[in-house]
């Protein structure tokens, strides 16, 4: 799904336009990435959490050359899916879960 399907998909169910679902889905994106462009975290219980995370400087290899290359440290952002979501993405992990 893109976001075009998604912003159909919100309109038909809230009864909006397509256009402010797209505006909607766009101040939703912008404002999680402005947050944890911050380094701050955004949680939505029972979907997941976007967190920024360091990445330490490593050692790479240049496959094209067959070389070494240094990767430099950098922060990335990450994505951690809450307890609802991947209960729904798998429910027999979820039973297992639940049966400990």
């Amino acid at each position: 799904m893109n976001r075009l399907e998604l912003a159909e998909k919100i309109a038909i169910k809230h009864e909006l336009s397509k256009a402010e679902a797209a505006r909607i889905i766009a101040t939703i994106t912008e404002t999680i990435v402005a947050t944890v462009k911050k380094g701050d975290t955004v949680g939505i219980v029972g979907f997941g959490t976007f967190k920024q995370m360091s990445r330490a400087a490593r050692a790479g290899f240049n496959p094209s050359k067959g070389t070494k290359i240094k990767i430099p440290a950098g922060k990335v952002p990450k994505f951690v899916p809450g307890a609802g979501f991947k209960d729904a993405v798998d429910p027999k992990a979820a039973k297992r879960r639940a049966g400990k």
